[in-house]
């Protein structure tokens, strides 16, 4: 359980395809965060470029090289616990991981998580994404990192929110704060994002936090916004809309404790 409670930030925004100047915006984004008092701050999906396929596969050598070096480097300047959203990591055999990350007010990084759930759907005859052809899926275990400070953390990338059976199997391992930072369609979002992010957080009986991208990226792809966190009694306590921004909230264990004690569910469980 966390020992005391803190401030979490969530970052929502409007990434593109010059890397460096999406670098930069976070970097600003996570300035001000910091200078309000968060002690975690989480980034969105694909938060350093979001485009064409082909575009993101020619930068992802220098994505993955600039990333870490930049999460890291900003998570001790400011002395914070930043959530790293996610960014692709190149493989031997052509394609990416798409890879989530925290780091530690030193700098040091904390725990990766490698998304296993590949978006792959086909949402009407003008919209469909196949992630699999670019993405490998990550090892099927639930990551969860585990600090007396800002609590347990279970790991979780974007698509990766539709299946509950892996946010149940993090819970399992002791999550306290489920992380979902995501580039959700607008045409998916529009009827499935809030409802989804509510449900895990109500049947978990934890705080969800969900960084967001928003508006137009490239030529054509387009995202919902609306970053959220989530109490575990399904409150929801920020929702940013849909322009780039920031988001604060208390994470209270308390609340934890109250609403886990409230409604045992976790307790009852019989399969």
């Amino acid at each position: 359980m966390i020992s005391a409670g803190y401030r979490a930030a969530i970052i929502q925004m409007n990434s593109g395809t010059k890397l460096q100047e999406n670098l930069e915006e976070a970097y600003q984004y996570i300035t001000e965060a910091a200078s309000q008092g968060a002690r975690v701050v989480g980034l969105p999906e694909n938060f350093s470029f979001l485009g064409g396929l082909s575009m993101r596969m020619e930068q992802a050598p220098a994505i993955a090289e600039k990333v870490p070096s930049f999460l890291s480097e900003t998570a001790e300047e400011y002395g914070i616990f930043l959530m790293g959203g996610s960014y692709p990591v190149p493989l031997e055999n052509g394609k990416v991981f798409n890879r989530s990350t925290i780091y530690s007010p030193e700098g040091k990084r904390l725990a990766s998580y490698d998304k296993i759930h590949l978006f792959d759907v086909t949402l009407n005859r003008e919209e469909a994404y196949r992630e699999s052809e670019y993405v490998e899926a990550g090892s099927p275990r639930p990551v969860v990192f585990r600090d007396e400070t800002i609590g347990n953390w279970g790991l979780s990338v974007c698509y990766d929110l539709r299946f509950p059976e892996l946010y149940r199997l993090l819970v399992s391992r002791g999550a306290e704060v489920l992380s979902v930072p995501s580039a959700f369609t607008y045409t998916t979002g529009q009827d499935h994002w809030k409802p989804l992010l509510r449900a895990r957080a109500i049947e978990n009986a934890s705080y969800v936090l969900a960084p967001a991208q928003t508006g137009i990226h490239g030529d054509n792809r387009k995202t919902w916004g609306h970053a959220m966190i989530i109490d575990p009694w399904g409150q929801i306590l920020v929702d940013a809309g849909q322009e780039p921004g920031i988001g604060y909230t208390r994470i209270d264990p308390k609340r934890i404790q109250q609403v886990r004690e409230s409604i045992p569910s976790l307790e009852h469980r019989r399969v």
